[in-house]
């Protein structure tokens, strides 16, 4: 990583949070996703290489802690307070990028997959008594 070569700490923050990827991978932890294949599902166009790699540099800045379970081996990656303390500023660069870009995007910047995985984030499994429930629309649209 280059640096800007000032002593200021925007500058500093500036080194860190605007390489490629880092707020969208910031988005997804602070969002709750915590495992290396999640996070990829999240940024499908970043390659796992490069995935791993911001995750060590995340380590090495304090923003997330690696932490592995004893009994299965499994890999999570929880955010420290310095992590959770950029949560209002992703939220500012979404509702900017709502009021501002939204009606600017192109037709080739719809993923539905992408917006399925969001979508099923925010939905408690555990609170359907089958592996495949479908769920109604609420909305009533007239056909004629």
């Amino acid at each position: 990583m280059k640096s800007y070569g000032q002593y200021c700490p925007v500058t500093h923050a500036a080194e860190i949070l605007s390489q490629r990827w880092t707020l969208l991978i910031l988005r997804d932890l602070l969002g709750g996703i915590r495992r290396f294949n999640d996070l990829r599902r999240g940024v499908p166009l970043m390659s796992p290489s490069l995935l791993s790699k911001r995750l060590k540099d995340f380590e090495k800045w304090e923003l997330v802690e690696r932490i592995s379970d004893a009994k299965s081996g499994a890999i999570e990656y929880r955010t420290t307070p310095a992590a959770k303390e950029l949560r209002p500023i992703i939220e500012l660069y979404g509702a900017w990028g709502q009021r501002w870009v939204r009606n600017k995007l192109q037709e080739d910047m719809l993923d539905v997959n992408l917006l399925m995985w969001d979508v099923s984030l925010s939905i408690d499994a555990k609170q359907f008594e089958s592996a495949q429930t479908v769920i109604p629309s609420t909305s009533r649209t007239s056909r004629g």
